[in-house]
């Protein structure tokens, strides 16, 4: 099992774009990934307020790395559809995004991701579809 820092640093080096993200993985295994972001104010829409794009490229990434996980050896993964709810605002603190399989399967992985604000309630849910694809 890989340390905190080791899966931060393999999500960054993999997916560059979650080191602009702010993205820190708190653990991570096939049956769970566990991250957090901070609200920053570059990350804000109106009024102070996390943009729904921010959310869900975090969650998109977070889940990708939870599918990522659930890989049979060699392959590789790509987000094929991705949803999101928005249930309230975060204009402060830090989020915690928890992602979890709901299905894996030979040819896609379903993985639901939320999001949680400080008070822990849930500010979103994003369910997304990635396909595994084999080498060769």
């Amino acid at each position: 099992m890989m340390s905190p820092d080791e899966l931060t640093k393999m999500a960054h080096s993999q997916m560059p774009f979650t080191e602009l993200l702010g993205l820190k993985i708190d653990s991570g295994e096939a049956g769970e990934v566990r991250a957090t972001t901070l609200w920053r104010p570059e990350y804000c829409t109106v009024g102070g307020m996390i943009h729904g794009g921010y959310l869900m490229a975090v969650a998109d990434s977070v889940g990708a790395l939870c599918a990522y996980l659930n890989l049979p050896a060699g392959a590789t993964t790509s987000t094929v559809e991705s949803k999101s709810n928005f249930f309230r605002p975060v204009t402060a603190g830090s989020i915690d995004f928890i992602a979890t399989p709901v299905h894996v399967g030979r040819t896609m992985i379903v993985v639901q991701t939320d999001a949680h604000g400080e008070e822990g309630k849930l500010v979103a849910r994003t369910m997304q579809t990635q396909t595994v694809i084999s080498p060769g």
